[in-house]
């Protein structure tokens, strides 16, 4: 068995024996990035030479006897959505396609510590909005299972990477699916802990009150290993919870007794695919052989959770996104070319004598942050920032925008209801399993709703986990979804683990055909 075809526990057994060393785990995935990602697409950037040295560096401190990080040397994948200090951070968007950030990220800063090697940075929806991965400035990601398919957004590099063998471990950002839905469209192990649990310092913002970093890897036992080096208090992010993190890699393995799990009945209704029901249902029943007593629930509010959920993200992403005005840093468009374009529309009006036009006429700051902002963000980007500038605006904002986080605190209140009946939520993560690249090009709205089983867990700060569970007729993942009350990461990833070993979709890998 090839090292990438071994999973990041394996790896790292090896490792910590000395059988391989970090450069040739780090030198197979990059050799697997050469010959496969002209296909899939996966990454944005990679600097193997800086790669292989930092492999080789872990390498020689392990050989003098020093301490070694938990990640001993592994290979790390990481979205571009949090900054690297020195290297190009770049949201997938163009307004930010030349940014070096002066600072590392928590996480990033983390995954140093834990001598993990960063293998480079993946591609994603523009600013972390959408959920299929053409909405990059750059390209498209195509999903290892069907090239001709989405991966699932926003985090759909991180998670080809994983599903290609391109990446043992993978670091994602989850808003209102986006590690979720992307681990459940590609067949991998994708987890959104609970806001807080992990610091967002350094996270380039979408929406600030949803935005949640976690780790997609093959397994839950992976799973665990990568969230236990990023977890923790910051006091850097003013959100970061301060409560001790469990030693999820160790508790992983030992099983759950007395498990409840509510299946919830709004989650099986009409616009459910027939193969992610029976797989689903399914995957349900082994659960119910493992001892588990299963439950059906309601979450009332739950088909408010989109219409919420696009209320409430937007706004916060006009806020956010506000400073990006070709002032400070990122993207400023031509001005010379600008002011050229403006003093010729100022003389022509004077020719016209059209008085009321050139008092409408910009001054040379507005025009210079119009032009900069419509040439440096993509369509979906700027469809939320209008969506979101409407919700805040005089006069819609009671109808909008606070009647959006009222609802927001009723579905808070269904899980909480919720998980006084059961231990955790067992359902799909999304309707179907992955369309085709440009399905949803003149149909956003279809798009928005793949993630209208993963949108509640954002808005209710809750945890949750996609595991592979099944194949479609047409070969094509389809993941299940847990989600537990606030904190309870370790005992989910034991659930997400007992499942695993009584069944194999984990294991299953994409052909990878032409490749």
């Amino acid at each position: 068995m090839s090292l990438i075809e071994l999973s990041a526990t394996e790896l790292l057994q090896q490792l910590s024996r000395g059988d391989v060393s970090s450069r040739q785990v780090t030198r197979a995935f990059l050799d697997a990035i050469e010959s496969r990602d002209g296909a899939v697409r996966a990454f944005l950037r990679v600097d193997a030479d800086a790669v292989l040295a930092r492999a080789e560096a872990i390498d020689e401190r392990r050989a003098k006897g020093d301490r070694i990080g938990p990640l001993g040397g592994l290979p790390v994948a990481v979205k571009d959505v949090l900054c690297t200090q020195g290297e190009v951070t770049s949201c997938a968007s163009k307004m930010l396609e030349n940014f070096r950030p002066p600072y590392d990220a928590t996480v990033i800063a983390r995954l140093r510590s834990a001598d993990a090697v960063i293998l480079g940075k993946t591609n994603m929806d523009e600013f972390a909005m959408g959920g299929s991965t053409e909405n990059s400035a750059f390209h498209p990601t195509h999903n290892p299972w069907d090239l001709q398919r989405i991966p699932g957004g926003s985090s759909g590099g991180a998670a080809a990477a994983v599903a290609a063998g391109m990446a043992p471990l993978s670091i994602g950002s989850d808003t209102g699916g986006s590690i979720r839905q992307p681990a459940g469209l590609c067949g991998v192990t994708g987890m959104k802990p609970t806001y807080g649990r992990v610091s967002r310092y350094g996270l380039i913002a979408f929406a600030s009150s949803l935005d949640q970093i976690g780790p997609l890897a093959r397994t839950a036992q992976d799973a665990a290993l990568l969230l236990e080096v990023i977890s923790g208090h910051d006091p850097l992010d003013s959100t970061s919870v301060d409560r001790e993190v469990p030693s999820y890699s160790q508790s992983v393995t030992r099983p759950l007794e007395n498990l409840r799990l509510g299946v919830v009945r709004e989650h099986f209704g009409e616009g459910l695919d027939a193969d992610v029901n029976a797989s689903v249902r399914e995957a349900i029943e082994v659960y119910r052989s493992l001892g588990a007593t299963i439950e059906e629930i309601s979450l009332p509010h739950a088909k408010y959770a989109v219409a919420t959920y696009y209320i409430i993200a937007p706004s916060e992403a006009s806020s956010n996104l506000a400073r990006y005005d070709g002032v400070h840093y990122g993207h400023r468009t031509d001005q010379r070319a600008m002011m050229r374009q403006l003093e010729a529309e100022r003389s022509a009006l004077e020719k016209a004598g059209d008085e009321a036009a050139l008092a409408q006429l910009d001054s040379p700051l507005v025009r210079m942050f119009r032009r900069t902002r419509a040439e440096g963000f993509g369509d979906e980007v700027k469809r939320r920032i209008m969506l979101g500038t409407y919700a805040l605006s005089a006069g819609y904002y009671d109808a909008y925008y606070l009647k959006a986080l009222k609802v927001r605190r009723l579905i808070r209140q269904d899980y909480d209801a919720a998980f006084e009946q059961v231990d955790f939520i067992i359902g799909p993560v999304a309707p179907k399993p992955a369309g085709k690249i440009g399905e949803f090009q003149d149909d956003p709205l279809s798009l928005y709703l793949l993630d209208v089983y993963t949108v509640s867990a954002n808005l209710a700060g809750t945890a949750g986990i996609s595991i592979p569970c099944g194949l479609s007729g047409a070969g094509l993942p389809i993941g299940l979804q847990l989600q537990s009350p606030p904190f309870e990461e370790e005992r989910l990833l034991r659930a997400a683990h007992m499942y695993q070993t009584a069944t194999d979709w984990h294991q299953r890998r994409p052909e990878l055909q032409g490749i």
